[in-house]
């Protein structure tokens, strides 16, 4: 009896543990599929996230927003090695009538678009948004061997660039200066360089004739850098990279001389010089995937880019905020 017991004892205790590792079974399997559909769907997202798209993607305009945009075309390319993005520095001006034309997907430009520019667009039915990218103190610079020139007035700077039929003398600008003539280096008029300064400085009156114009702001670096008697302008980041060769000049908007520098640039104390950067895209355009991914990324990099190429970024809120009008174009 004892025994038939002990026997029967030990085959439930067998049977219970045989269930409860039928269950533990089941349940690891459960848990196990589980797991297993989660790291699918993270493998999916992951797929997603790294996902290489094709594509070409057309940029023209200011020379001026250039480096920011060949700094971003050359992470962005990093990233996606099959998007196929060409960008090209006609200038503010000559970008707009590319992308009125319909060749470009995106036009750069260091001055808002003006109202005959939306006009023709509104006529092409092309539809756009702006996006700003970073700020920029317009930089007046002259020879690194000039020593007579401290800092400049706006009144100044209107009198030695304003074109009035005479030659132009540094000692017509401020007593005690040197008798020698005035050599002077300016943007294109295609630049939106050229046309802030005209805003700003000139009041749309005309340029010196005598200036020698160029919409490739290293032909104007190389031109200052070349004779002592020369003065020249364009964007902070030309002069930031060449500050070994030329001398930027404090400019005197009312309140004291001021040069352009990160922190006077963003504060505004940079005045009448400092301007936003902006790149204008084809609603049209963003529908691609290609673009949509490429103004995404350029907008969560052009603190950065726009930083390490010499211009000032925006406040961060400004950029998630046009995040938000990205994705509302999508």
């Amino acid at each position: 009896m004892k025994s038939f017991k002990y026997l029967s004892l030990s085959a439930m205790i067998g049977a219970v543990l045989a269930f409860t590792a039928a269950c533990g079974t089941a349940d690891e399997g459960t848990t196990n599929g589980s797991q297993a559909g989660t790291e699918g769907t993270k493998t999916e997202q992951a797929g997603e996230a790294n996902k290489q798209l094709q594509g070409e993607i057309n940029i023209d305009g200011s020379s001026t927003v250039f480096p920011i945009m060949e700094a971003v075309v050359e992470e962005f390319g990093m990233e996606q090695p099959g998007v196929k993005v060409s960008v090209a520095s006609s200038g503010t001006g000559g970008g707009f009538k590319a992308f009125i034309a319909g060749t470009t997907d995106f036009s750069n430009a260091s001055r808002p678009i003006k109202d005959e520019e939306k006009a023709q667009l509104e006529e092409k039915g092309i539809a756009y948004t702006e996006f700003k990218l970073a700020n920029d103190g317009l930089s007046v610079v002259v020879n690194k061997d000039n020593t007579w020139v401290d800092h400049l007035t706006v009144d100044e700077l209107k009198k030695m660039w304003l074109e009035d039929g005479t030659v132009k003398k540094w000692s017509d600008i401020r007593q005690g200066w040197p008798e020698e003539e005035i050599k002077f280096y300016s943007p294109g008029t295609d630049s939106g360089t050229f046309d802030y300064f005209d805003e700003v400085i000139l009041e749309d009156q005309p340029l010196v004739e005598k200036a020698t114009l160029s919409e490739d702001d290293n032909v104007l670096v190389q031109g200052v850098a070349g004779d002592k008697n020369a003065i020249g302008y364009f964007g902070y980041a030309y002069y930031a990279e060449n500050k070994d060769k030329l001398k930027v000049v404090p400019v005197d908007g009312g309140n004291g001389p001021v040069e352009p520098t990160n922190e006077t640039v963003e504060s505004g104390e940079y005045a009448p010089l400092s301007r936003p950067l902006f790149t204008y895209v084809k609603n049209e355009s963003v529908k691609k995937e290609e673009v949509y991914e490429f103004v995404k990324f350029t907008l969560e990099n052009a603190a950065v880019l726009s930083e390490d190429v010499g211009y000032v970024k925006l406040k961060d809120e400004d950029y998630k905020k046009a995040l938000e009008t990205l994705e509302g174009l999508k």
